[in-house]
């Protein structure tokens, strides 16, 4: 037998989960459809789980804060504790990135985003040392820090599943075809069928959408994350970018978690951590921040993971131009943790009302890649 529901979810990580929990909630059958064993197993189990609202897309500063806003109240909605901690984000900022950085700091203010911005004095007297050279300020996020992408991604497909949600694992999807105004799903020998898809398949969402027709530029990034050794002195620090060089570092109990993306490394599905970037991100660790010199790695807790990367750094998301019942929720070149809580509502209203009410995502759809009137994101680690 076929099995109906109103919508299938492609993906289990945090930014489904979200959108199967709205879905769900609202009163809509949903089935999500998981390749894995258990859910959040990409992307969002493999990320540095950072949240802030320190973008320069006015689009990407309204999702982080509304997210970060749900995120801070799960023990009063919802009786789990999503691990949010503001920490703050820390970005360190060169000279010739100083004045397009406070023009991202006006669009981050004039949301309601609180965001402080120091003098190098400032920040050499609050947080760890580091070399001044050539620094013109720093900025600071206050409700920026981090989350538990996992716990999170849990809580909400528990919630969905309390209002009656399907969550199928070991269930990739095999092909898609058009059916009846919505769509039918194939799962090995199994058939779904649809009147909605929600592709929040992550990194693979490209290779999703190509099995529907539809185009979804969305291709895997790899990214290293390391960490030192145990230290029980440590104190929490921000998660702090040096924007000069791309590295960043934030405490992780008593060790550093830190990494810095390679921007020569051609996108797609590489695998294993490459040992040969550690020294690159080592030398620019200790230039900036030298008291790394004295830090110890330890190989067996580092890992890697993907990002979900798009032509211009921003999600795509809502209905497919000429596909109502196909909606994006992918793309979001490593910031899909920071906006999943926000996604969930946009995604049901994209499904419910025909457009989103809560944030105005129209920058983000679809055809902005084919009218060349996208704008790309600059605040990416």
């Amino acid at each position: 037998m076929t099995e109906q529901v109103d919508v299938a979810v492609i993906g289990g990580g945090i930014v489904g989960a979200a959108c199967t929990f709205r879905l769900a909630e609202a009163g809509r059958s949903v089935t999500v459809l998981e390749r894995e064993q258990s859910p959040a197993m990409g992307s969002t189990g493999l990320s540095a789980a950072g949240v802030r609202v320190q973008f320069v897309e006015p689009v990407n500063v309204a999702l982080s804060l509304a997210s970060i806003r749900q995120y801070a109240r799960f023990p009063e909605l919802y009786g789990t504790d999503s691990g949010y901690r503001p920490v703050g984000y820390l970005f360190l900022v060169p000279d010739e990135a100083w004045d397009a950085h406070l023009a991202g700091v006006e669009v981050q203010r004039n949301l309601d985003a609180p965001i402080e911005v120091l003098d190098i004095d400032e920040a050499l007297a609050r947080f760890l040392p580091f070399d001044p050279a050539g620094l013109a300020g720093a900025t600071f996020g206050p409700i920026d820090g981090i989350v538990d992408p996992n716990s999170v991604t849990t809580t909400y497909l528990g919630l969905a599943r309390d209002h009656g949600a399907t969550v199928r694992l070991r269930s990739g999807v095999t092909g898609i075809a058009p059916h009846a105004g919505g769509w039918e799903l194939a799962i090995g020998d199994d058939r779904l069928r649809a009147g909605a898809v929600v592709n929040a398949a992550g990194c693979w969402a490209g290779e999703v959408g190509r099995l529907a027709g539809i185009d979804t530029p969305v291709t895997p990034a790899r990214r290293m994350i390391f960490l030192t050794g145990p230290r029980q002195d440590r104190p929490t620090t921000p998660l702090t970018v040096d924007a000069a060089s791309g590295l960043y570092y934030r405490s992780e109990g008593e060790r550093l978690l830190f990494g810095r993306s390679n921007p020569d490394e051609e996108p797609g599905f590489a695998t294993g951590i490459d040992w040969d970037w550690l020294e690159p991100t080592m030398e620019a660790a200790m230039a900036r921040f030298p008291w790394f010199a004295d830090e110890e790695l330890d190989q067996r807790a580092s890992w890697y993971g993907y990002y979900e990367m798009t032509p211009d750094h921003n999600a795509i998301l809502g209905a497919a131009s000429g596909s109502p019942t196909w909606i994006h929720a992918s793309g979001f070149s490593g910031h899909g943790v920071q906006h999943a809580a926000a996604v969930g509502e946009v995604v049901r209203d994209e499904l419910l009302h025909g457009r989103s009410r809560s944030i105005d995502i129209d920058p983000l759809r679809d055809d902005r890649f084919a009218d060349g009137h996208h704008r790309s994101e600059r605040h990416i680690i």
